[in-house]
């Protein structure tokens, strides 16, 4: 942001995060799981069944999108969040926008027709944001990038005013509450920090795509000058370790701005790539986009698993299209091949992560879904999918069948002392359990793979659940290795934090490929 902003008064807000604004969680039965699938009953072994889907990259993308388009989408303008879960129907924060994102990357890559008349359609439902709201920063800004892309999408005239109120409300409307505390250059999530002091990067690294989105769309130097800016405070405050990765999360409490190291989210880091491809194209300036080449490469080398694929840690508290998007744009338009490698890679995994009704789960190293589905689990794999069909449409995923050679081994375990361990001999193992097990927030857990912790300290965050509700039968952690071997999981207790709270985890068992 511009170090001078207008003061506005207050809007009132509510009391509770985004996630927690729903009624308190139930309980799903049983009769959730999918068919052919069956569910794990704690100290009982179960046989592992799924389908899982088949054609080459082309046919999975098709899948992907018809599941988008006639299952998750209601048909008047607003996303289901959940299949085979109650949860809510909204257009509006991150679940239902990374949905509307990944149709937007569809329509590039393939101008498919059936995509303009959902986009007209979400736009005119989309949220108009005006004083008296209330909402978190970071809400609002996904909005602004879902109605930016209903315009380039439709150019719809609505839309476009949409995306320039939202990112008004957070710039502007609301400056007083957000861009405050001893570093007023990031945003608070709430205004004026509500107690804990959180700044989230989603906030700034959206701000920024929106603004560059908007400049791009508008003209208007403002814009740019707005998303320079807002870059190298983001830089300044977030970037932090030996590798050019960026944390999610800082706290500031008036006086220090302090971040909580390794929480590398695939959203932010995505959004950061994203802009230092599209900051280089706007200015000239190629240190832009070095800076978003490192981070790929960083990511590429540090955020995955033992066989080399993406590892996504962060529950259903993140969304990973754009991170595809921003890989997809460094290999088409910057070029760079170790990108379009990073996205076949992922995506030849993901193919074992698919189900035939073309739901992914959150670990494309993982095995698909086989209880409910949720946005913030599916748009990932949804989007990667897209990527791969656009690289190399009549490529096939190198073995799809991979999770049905799993066997489920009933363990039920609390995490009750220092470390819980899981030793396997194997190629893969997925644990699981409940996410949002005690809903709807704190409760981690940190994991050791063979004695090292995983780069990304997230670790497993089971107690947060973004449509909060309780999910049992989920995939808590994936990994998988190059070749059979002898493994241990180690699972200690979380460091307590102002975000993730303290300890928790509970496992059903898990899944083994041996």
């Amino acid at each position: 942001m511009l170090s001078v902003r207008r003061i506005a008064a207050l809007a009132p807000y509510t009391r509770f995060r985004r996630f927690a604004a729903l009624a308190a969680s139930a309980v799903v039965s049983a009769a959730a799981i999918a068919a052919g699938s069956s569910a794990p009953r704690p100290g009982r072994e179960y046989s592992w069944h799924v389908s899982i889907a088949t054609g080459d990259y082309a046919d999975r993308a098709a899948r992907a999108v018809s599941l988008l388009e006639r299952t998750f989408y209601n048909g008047t303008g607003l996303w289901h969040m959940c299949v085979r879960l109650t949860c809510s129907t909204k257009n509006r924060d991150w679940g239902s926008d990374s949905l509307t994102y990944v149709l937007y990357f569809r329509w590039l890559l393939t101008r498919d027709p059936s995509v303009p008349p959902i986009m007209r359609t979400l736009s005119g439902t989309a949220h108009a944001w005006v004083r008296a709201d209330a909402g978190s920063s970071d809400t609002v800004m996904w909005d602004s990038i879902a109605d930016a892309r209903e315009y380039q999408v439709t150019g719809s005239a609505t839309a476009l005013a949409k995306a320039r109120q939202a990112f008004r409300w957070v710039d502007s409307v609301m400056a007083s509450g957000f861009a405050a505390g001893a570093c007023p250059g990031v945003d608070y999530q709430w205004p004026h920090g509500r107690g804990v002091g959180l700044k989230t990067l989603e906030t700034a690294t959206n701000y920024i795509k929106a603004a560059l989105l908007l400049h791009e769309i508008t003209g208007s130097p403002r814009y740019l000058a707005k998303a320079e800016s807002e870059y190298r405070e983001v830089r300044r405050y977030f970037l932090v370790g030996r590798v050019p990765l960026y944390t999610v999360y800082v706290f500031d409490d008036d006086s220090t701005c302090a971040p909580l190291p390794g929480r590398y989210f695939a959203s932010v880091n995505g959004n950061m790539i994203w802009a230092g491809s599209a900051l280089a194209a706007d200015t000239g300036d190629r240190s832009y986009l070095a800076q978003a080449v490192a981070t790929a490469r960083a990511l590429r080398a540090d955020l995955g698993d033992g066989a080399g694929v993406y590892a996504e840690m962060q529950a259903d508290n993140d969304v990973a299209e754009p991170l595809i998007e921003a890989m997809y744009r460094l290999a088409a338009r910057d070029h760079q091949r170790f990108a379009a490698q990073w996205l076949l890679t992922s995506a030849s995994a993901a193919g074992a992560d698919q189900n035939a009704a073309g739901e992914f789960g959150r670990f494309f190293d993982g095995p698909p879904p086989a209880s409910a589905a949720t946005a913030w689990q599916v748009n990932g794999g949804a989007a990667l999918v897209q990527a791969a069909a656009a690289l190399d449409p009549h490529g096939r995923p190198a073995d799809p069948g991979f999770w049905t050679r799993a066997r489920f081994v009933a363990d039920p375990r609390d995490l009750t002392g220092h470390a819980l361990r899981i030793t396997v001999t194997g190629r893969a193992i997925a644990i699981v359990g409940s996410v949002g097990a005690v809903c709807c927030l704190a409760g981690h857990a940190r994991v050791f793979v063979d004695g090292v912790e995983t780069f990304d300290r997230t670790g497993i965050w089971q107690n947060m659940t973004s449509p909060s509700v309780r999910q049992p039968h989920q995939v808590l952690f994936a990994w998988r290795w190059p070749t059979a071997g002898r493994h241990t999981i180690t699972i200690r207790p979380g460091q307590p934090d102002g975000e993730e709270g303290g300890s928790y985890f509970n496992m059903d068992g898990y899944l083994l490929v041996r």
